[in-house]
Parts: C-alpha cells; structure tokens; sequence
C-alpha cells in the first residue's frame, strides 16, 4: 500500500505520492464517464496533460501524481479552456508540501498558454526565399 497526500478541488483531485528514486514527476489521470462523452473526456485529458507540463516543475522531483477529474472539469475546460484547467491544477499543486512558490510569468502568457504545437520554431515561420538564380 503506498502512503500520499490527497488535495481536492470542485473540479480535480489530485493525489501525490513520493518514490525512493528522485526522477521526473510522473502523471497518472483518472477521467471517467461522468465527465462526458469520449470527446469531452479526451478534451479535459489533453488539457490536464499540458497544464501539468507546465505546472509539474514546482512539484518534488521524485514524485508520481494522480489526477482525477470531476464532471465539473468538463464546464472549466469548456468555459476557460488551457488557463482554467492550469489555474485550477497549480491551486491543488499549490496545497502539496515541498512544492516551489509560483514563479513569475516569463514573457508572454498568451505565448506560454497556446497548445505546443502553436509554438513550432521561429525557422519554421520565416518566408521560403526565391530560388538560386531568381530575384525579386
């Protein structure tokens, strides 16, 4: 039986439980039919997934999370999207001990909130040139 600490919220639980061996957090998710259908579910799941990417470096190296979503993470995810799902996971995360104080925003929040694969490289986004030879 493994010992950890639960803090819950009106749309997640999370769980938290320490490992002997200080690797990277690991998540583990909980989205259960009460939630909605296999769309919803997939939506709210896809969401955690990168709100935890994003929250999981204040978290004690080491540890194995479990997040459980309540129907109510459906309506969050629907009605505020990335940033209120990430809201309300670094609350939780916020309750955990050992965990780092919230940092400051770095730059643009638009920027750090849109999805990853909005934030391809900047080579990717420059215009093709004219072809050897050719000239505008």
């Amino acid at each position: 039986m493994r010992s950890g600490r639960s803090h819950g919220g009106r749309e997640f639980v999370l769980y938290v439980f320490p490992r002997a061996v200080e690797e990277r957090v690991r998540l583990g998710m909980s989205v259960s039919r009460k939630v909605g259908g296999a769309v919803e579910r997939n939506r709210v799941k896809r969401l955690v997934r990168e709100a935890f990417d994003a929250e999981s470096e204040r978290l004690p190296a080491g540890s194995d999370v479990v997040v459980i979503a309540r129907p109510a993470a459906r309506e969050l995810s629907e009605r505020e999207g990335l940033q209120g799902v990430r809201g309300a996971l670094a609350e939780l995360i916020g309750k955990v001990e050992g965990v780092a104080p919230v940092s400051a925003p770095r730059g643009d929040t638009a920027r750090e909130m849109a999805p990853r694969s909005a934030l391809a490289d900047d080579t990717a986004r420059q215009p093709a040139s004219s072809p050897p030879g050719r000239t505008a």
